[in-house]
Protein backbone atom coordinates (compact mmCIF):
# COMPACT_ATOMS: atom_id res chain seq x y z
CA UNK A 1 0.00 0.00 0.00
CA UNK A 2 1.43 3.67 -0.94
CA UNK A 3 1.62 6.26 1.25
CA UNK A 4 -1.05 8.68 1.04
CA UNK A 5 -0.28 12.24 -0.67
CA UNK A 6 0.14 14.83 1.39
CA UNK A 7 -2.22 18.15 1.01
CA UNK A 8 -3.21 20.97 2.30
CA UNK A 9 -3.65 19.67 5.70
CA UNK A 10 -0.04 18.73 6.09
CA UNK A 11 1.31 21.91 5.78
CA UNK A 12 0.83 23.15 8.96
CA UNK A 13 2.59 26.67 9.85
CA UNK A 14 5.92 25.53 11.70
CA UNK A 15 6.46 22.39 9.58
CA UNK A 16 10.03 21.46 8.55
CA UNK A 17 11.24 19.11 5.03
CA UNK A 18 14.19 18.46 4.81
CA UNK A 19 16.30 18.70 1.31
CA UNK A 20 19.18 17.11 0.04
CA UNK A 21 21.71 16.65 1.00
CA UNK A 22 23.12 16.84 -2.72
CA UNK A 23 27.00 16.84 -3.91
CA UNK A 24 27.51 18.93 -6.53
CA UNK A 25 29.95 17.73 -9.06
CA UNK A 26 32.48 20.03 -11.39
CA UNK A 27 30.87 18.33 -14.55
CA UNK A 28 27.63 19.11 -13.24
CA UNK A 29 28.07 22.54 -13.24
CA UNK A 30 30.36 22.85 -16.40
CA UNK A 31 27.51 21.05 -18.29
CA UNK A 32 24.44 23.23 -16.67
CA UNK A 33 26.50 26.13 -17.75
CA UNK A 34 27.62 25.46 -20.39
CA UNK A 35 23.81 25.30 -21.65
CA UNK A 36 22.38 27.74 -19.20
CA UNK A 37 24.90 30.75 -18.57
CA UNK A 38 28.09 29.95 -19.49
CA UNK A 39 30.07 33.08 -17.98
CA UNK A 40 34.13 31.94 -17.86
CA UNK A 41 33.02 31.23 -13.79
CA UNK A 42 30.94 28.27 -14.38
CA UNK A 43 32.56 26.60 -17.17
CA UNK A 44 36.19 26.87 -16.55
CA UNK A 45 38.23 26.35 -13.10
CA UNK A 46 40.95 28.46 -13.65
CA UNK A 47 38.34 31.11 -14.48
CA UNK A 48 36.30 30.12 -11.24
CA UNK A 49 39.25 30.63 -9.19
CA UNK A 50 40.40 33.82 -10.66
CA UNK A 51 36.82 35.39 -9.89
CA UNK A 52 35.66 36.34 -6.65
CA UNK A 53 34.00 33.03 -6.37
CA UNK A 54 37.29 31.44 -5.46
CA UNK A 55 36.76 28.35 -7.43
CA UNK A 56 34.43 26.36 -10.46
CA UNK A 57 30.75 27.45 -9.07
CA UNK A 58 27.98 26.82 -10.15
CA UNK A 59 25.33 29.59 -11.71
CA UNK A 60 22.83 31.06 -9.18
CA UNK A 61 20.41 29.09 -11.91
CA UNK A 62 21.85 25.84 -11.49
CA UNK A 63 21.80 26.40 -7.17
CA UNK A 64 18.00 27.45 -7.79
CA UNK A 65 17.45 24.01 -10.27
CA UNK A 66 19.25 22.02 -7.39
CA UNK A 67 16.55 23.23 -4.54
CA UNK A 68 14.11 22.72 -6.73
CA UNK A 69 15.03 19.31 -7.62
CA UNK A 70 15.62 18.85 -3.52
CA UNK A 71 11.99 20.48 -2.95
CA UNK A 72 10.52 17.85 -5.61
CA UNK A 73 11.98 14.97 -3.90
CA UNK A 74 11.59 15.96 -0.44
CA UNK A 75 7.61 16.52 -0.92
CA UNK A 76 6.28 17.76 -4.06
CA UNK A 77 6.61 14.88 -5.85
CA UNK A 78 4.56 13.05 -2.76
CA UNK A 79 2.22 15.36 -2.61
CA UNK A 80 -1.27 16.46 -4.31
CA UNK A 81 0.88 19.92 -5.55
CA UNK A 82 -1.03 22.24 -8.26
CA UNK A 83 2.09 24.05 -8.52
CA UNK A 84 3.53 27.63 -7.71
CA UNK A 85 2.09 31.41 -8.44
CA UNK A 86 5.74 32.20 -8.74
CA UNK A 87 8.72 33.20 -6.38
CA UNK A 88 8.58 36.14 -3.73
CA UNK A 89 12.32 36.10 -3.65
CA UNK A 90 15.10 34.19 -3.84
CA UNK A 91 19.07 35.32 -2.69
CA UNK A 92 21.94 33.45 -3.70
CA UNK A 93 24.20 34.29 -0.14
CA UNK A 94 27.10 32.49 -0.91
CA UNK A 95 28.68 30.60 -4.20
CA UNK A 96 28.00 26.42 -4.42
CA UNK A 97 31.77 25.37 -5.37
CA UNK A 98 32.33 22.12 -7.13
CA UNK A 99 32.48 19.21 -4.43
CA UNK A 100 30.26 21.09 -1.60
CA UNK A 101 27.29 19.09 -0.34
CA UNK A 102 24.42 21.07 0.01
CA UNK A 103 21.16 20.65 2.00
CA UNK A 104 19.09 22.18 3.77
CA UNK A 105 15.04 22.74 4.77
CA UNK A 106 11.67 24.40 3.58
CA UNK A 107 9.80 25.62 6.31
CA UNK A 108 5.92 26.29 6.11
CA UNK A 109 4.94 30.01 6.85
CA UNK A 110 1.44 30.11 6.32
CA UNK A 111 -1.18 28.48 4.71
CA UNK A 112 -5.20 29.37 3.94
CA UNK A 113 -7.67 28.10 1.90
CA UNK A 114 -8.48 30.10 -1.22
CA UNK A 115 -11.25 32.10 -1.60
CA UNK A 116 -11.20 32.71 -5.36
CA UNK A 117 -10.64 28.64 -5.99
CA UNK A 118 -12.89 26.65 -4.23
CA UNK A 119 -10.74 23.42 -2.92
CA UNK A 120 -7.45 24.74 -3.49
CA UNK A 121 -4.99 25.98 -0.58
CA UNK A 122 -2.00 28.48 -0.70
CA UNK A 123 0.98 27.80 1.36
CA UNK A 124 3.47 30.17 2.01
CA UNK A 125 7.25 28.36 3.08
CA UNK A 126 10.48 29.67 3.33
CA UNK A 127 13.89 27.86 1.37
CA UNK A 128 17.12 28.04 3.15
CA UNK A 129 19.79 26.10 1.71
CA UNK A 130 23.45 25.49 2.78
CA UNK A 131 26.64 23.92 2.21
CA UNK A 132 29.24 21.67 4.06
CA UNK A 133 30.21 23.99 6.39
CA UNK A 134 27.03 24.83 7.33
CA UNK A 135 27.01 28.66 5.23
CA UNK A 136 23.73 29.41 4.07
CA UNK A 137 23.96 29.59 0.12
CA UNK A 138 20.32 30.01 -1.06
CA UNK A 139 17.52 31.39 0.56
CA UNK A 140 13.85 31.82 -1.17
CA UNK A 141 10.32 32.04 -0.07
CA UNK A 142 7.26 31.26 -2.46
CA UNK A 143 3.76 29.99 -2.13
CA UNK A 144 2.57 26.74 -3.40
CA UNK A 145 -0.71 26.00 -4.55
CA UNK A 146 -2.11 21.96 -2.98
CA UNK A 147 -5.99 20.59 -2.92
CA UNK A 148 -7.20 20.24 -0.14
CA UNK A 149 -7.89 17.01 1.39
CA UNK A 150 -11.42 17.89 2.88
CA UNK A 151 -12.98 21.14 0.43
CA UNK A 152 -14.60 23.54 2.60
CA UNK A 153 -18.21 24.68 1.60
CA UNK A 154 -19.07 28.08 0.42
CA UNK A 155 -21.24 30.47 2.33
CA UNK A 156 -24.62 30.68 0.95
Amino acid sequence: MSDPKLAFEDFQPGRRFALGPKTVTATEIVEFAEEFDPQPMHVDETAGRASILGGLAASGWHTSALFMRMMAESFLLRSNSQGAPGVDFMEWRKPVLAGDTISGYSTVLEARPLRSRSGIGMVKFRHEVENQKGELVCVAENSIMFVLREPQEKPA
